[in-house]
């Protein structure tokens, strides 16, 4: 195995789904990056007084082949709106490869991801689903953003117990990307496993947990 690879914080979180089965499940969902609505407002009309000032992009099988560091062509247009709608650094691609510290320790492909979108990204030290603190601290590094509370981001991404779970331990909201840019049959057996737990879930009633600060009450 290697143990680069290995996510540590993906599988000490996997036990919190025990006690709490809905922090795994999205509170929108789209088919692919393509369906995703722009303002990200619009995929939330069921709750209340959405104010999204931020979106968190995950970018492997979400808006990027896995292990490419360019847009997916067919999803350029959309990409490139999502930016006018977010510009600057309210659009952070947050990514367990380009970025993350045991994969990335050079930031190498931070730089070319960069170039090649000419959007943020962010190093951090821990894997998601446990990079929401470092998410955080990078918002209030960069109050131009707007971000002063977690239910204002909107973490997008293609894996339930990675992105959806991270937005859901941080109180912000999650678009699940359900498709993403590889086809079902040719995606990993943990991403396949997902889709059948996400189906059961929501056949037994459970719901995703209300956005708010884990901080707060």
């Amino acid at each position: 195995m290697d143990m680069n690879a290995f996510n540590v914080s993906a599988t000490l979180n996997i036990f919190r789904l025990l006690s709490r089965p809905s922090l795994c499940l999205p509170h929108a969902t789209v088919s692919t990056f393509n369906e995703l609505p722009i303002p990200l407002n619009k995929a939330f009309e069921r709750y209340k007084n959405v104010d999204i000032q931020a979106v968190v992009l995950d970018k492997d099988n979400c808006f990027a082949y896995p292990h490419s560091n360019t847009v997916h062509k067919q999803y350029k247009d959309n990409f490139k709106r999502l930016k006018e709608a977010y510009p600057g650094r309210r659009l952070l691609i947050v990514s367990n490869t380009a970025g993350a510290r045991s994969m990335d320790p050079a930031g190498r492909l931070v730089s070319e991801v960069e170039i090649s979108t000419r959007v943020p990204v962010l190093p951090h030290s821990t894997k998601k689903p446990g990079c929401g603190p470092e998410i955080m601290e990078y918002f209030r590094k960069y109050p131009e953003t707007g971000v002063t509370r977690p239910e204002q981001i909107a973490v997008v991404g293609d894996r339930l117990t990675t992105d959806v779970m991270m937005a859901n331990l941080m109180g912000s909201y999650a678009v699940w990307v359900k498709d993403g840019v590889v086809p079902p049959e040719e995606s990993s057996v943990f991403a396949r496993m997902e889709h059948k737990l996400a189906a059961y879930l929501i056949r037994r009633g459970y719901e995703a947990p209300e956005p708010a600060s884990p901080f707060e009450g």
